[in-house]
């Protein structure tokens, strides 16, 4: 059973705060957690045994601190502003034991006994693709994700990210742009009355109602480094591939694509500049056997399900104006100097300077760090 923002029996209530009072007490993680309702069946049974009944699954200091948790105000406090957000539009609370619990977290060795779920339960048991990549996006970086994730979208996967700026912000927004149902969803690493950053708040009201935000952590918690790789272990078990847009040597979306190939999940990376370095952990992952894709049709190839028609990959966009084509043929596709282009266009640098903002204005090229420039490609 799935408590939602509706009118619930006493012993729906009851049953409910057994589950908080399960889960709240800090250091009984997910595993104990499952120890205990594989050991007793549920979290009344739990609290119905007794504490030398609990210990001799946990141990007798957990133990302690579990029962402790009852009687304490802070934690009985915390659950009924729980129990107030409940009644919200929108807010629900899927434990282990409702239908709507996500089946594919099922094959991780510590699934959340419970989520908090803001939207729309019902598209945690989705086709899904995890797609996530660097904060510190490029900006072709976050027009792949954007185009990835509505051709995705379109094709009837729901998209799974992180609610981060970049990256994740731009495959939420590609997926809210297509036509089909297909939704999204992202997976915070916050309580689920927080946003984190806060400049992504429009973006999280939009998700709600086209998908749903879901998580792990008490009302209240907030952003904290410990808690995003726990975050990202719930955006690789509820997918059943990644896409990996950019990231760097030492990031999450590494994280997040290792904990998914553990899982047996599909893992694929798009390539980039050799010589940028939010594509390097891309490439790495490419050595280790993830698939390359240049389109979102590379994926589809593999994953489609049953009835999606296949994706056409868009070609290139043709250039507008073709005084501007020796700029583009300079460009090529990695990040260039304004002297290189001066050098391979073999225009005076007044004429490179001048194409090269016209060509910025009609969103044809962008400006990078340290004086380079890059040509955006739009699928």
């Amino acid at each position: 059973m799935t408590l939602a923002n509706s009118s619930h029996s006493p012993q729906d209530q009851q049953e409910l705060c057994s589950w908080l009072n399960l889960t709240l007490p800090a250091g009984i993680g997910p595993r104990k957690q499952q120890e205990l309702l594989r050991a007793f069946g549920s979290p009344g049974a739990v609290f119905n045994a007794g504490l030398s009944a609990v210990s001799g699954i946990i141990g007798i200091k957990l133990a302690q601190s579990l029962f402790d948790g009852i009687n304490n105000e802070a934690q009985q406090t915390l659950i009924a502003t729980t129990l107030a957000w409940l009644q919200e539009p929108g807010h629900h609370i899927v434990t282990l034991a409702d239908r709507d619990y996500p089946q594919r977290l099922l094959e991780s060795s510590d699934p959340p006994s419970l989520l908090y779920v803001n939207g729309d339960p019902g598209y945690l048991n989705r086709a899904a693709i995890g797609v996530v990549g660097s904060r510190n996006a490029t900006p072709q970086g976050i027009e792949n994700a954007l185009a990835f994730s509505r051709v995705l979208a379109d094709a009837g996967f729901t998209i799974i990210s992180g609610l981060a700026l970049g990256i994740d912000a731009a495959a939420h927004e590609g997926a809210i742009r297509s036509d089909a149902p297909s939704g999204t969803i992202a997976i915070i690493g916050t309580g689920i009355d927080r946003v984190y950053p806060s400049s992504n708040k429009k973006l999280a009201h939009v998700i709600t109602g086209k998908g749903c935000i879901i998580s792990e952590f008490p009302l209240g918690t907030a952003a904290t480094a410990s808690n995003f790789p726990r975050r990202n272990r719930l955006i690789a078990g509820l997918s059943q591939a990644c896409l990996v847009v950019e990231a760097a040597p030492a990031s999450g979306s590494l994280i997040t694509a290792r904990l998914a190939g553990e899982l047996g999940r599909d893992i694929f990376a798009i390539p980039g500049s050799i010589h940028a370095p939010q594509y390097k952990g891309c490439h790495a992952l490419i050595k280790q056997g993830a698939k390359l894709v240049e389109c979102a049709q590379d994926i589809l190839e593999e994953l489609r399900p049953q009835g999606a028609s296949p994706a056409e990959a868009a070609p290139e966009s043709p250039v507008a104006n073709p005084a501007h084509a020796p700029i583009i043929d300079a460009l090529g596709h990695d990040p260039s100097t304004l002297d290189q282009l001066i050098s391979r266009s073999g225009l005076t640098a007044d004429v490179v300077l001048a194409m090269l903002t016209e060509l910025s204005l009609e969103g044809v090229v962008t400006n990078l760090p340290g004086g380079r420039y890059q040509r955006l490609i739009r699928s």
